[in-house]
């Protein structure tokens, strides 16, 4: 077999196990993995808070565009966690008609805890492996989720 075959071979692999992590049954299974035991966040409300933790405080409309969900549901799930203490609402210091939102003291020590609860979960699945062939996997993935992420950002400009 030469190195392209092998390396394509590869390629289709990793293409194809990218594909079923992103479809949405596997992301709910995760979700609802992640949130079970954390007090107002289910598999519905994870992205917007996990999205709000890795972009910031943002409005509705760029934190929906950041983590891919519809305006409308962004909002509707938002309003559920600022219920739960989560996040909260603020002014916009740019924009005097835009509100804000932002993790709450409560929202930040839930992040922690789900941030946990992957760690666990991978730290589970990966308990087996040789730790070089661990870390060399740590290593290849941070770099493709970096050139996905640098061609994401290249695109956008």
């Amino acid at each position: 077999m030469s190195k392209t075959t092998r390396d394509s071979t590869s390629a289709a692999r990793v293409a194809a196990a990218i594909g079923a992590l992103t479809l949405r049954a596997t992301r709910a299974g995760l979700y609802g993995r992640l949130t079970s035991g954390v007090e107002g966040v289910d598999a519905t409300t994870y992205p917007v808070l996990s999205g709000l933790a890795r972009v910031g405080p943002a409005t509705a409309t760029k934190l929906a565009e950041a983590i891919g969900m519809d305006r409308t549901v962004t909002t509707r799930y938002a309003t559920r966690l600022q219920e739960a203490g989560l996040i909260a609402r603020r002014p916009d210091p740019t924009d005097a008609r835009a509100t804000r939102l932002a993790l709450t003291v409560e929202g930040e020590r839930a992040v922690r805890a789900l941030r946990g609860a992957m760690e666990s979960f991978v730290a589970e699945e990966m308990a087996t492996w040789p730790p070089d062939e661990a870390a060399a996997f740590a290593m290849r993935l941070e770099h493709l989720t970096q050139s996905l992420a640098q061609d994401d950002v290249n695109r956008s400009h």
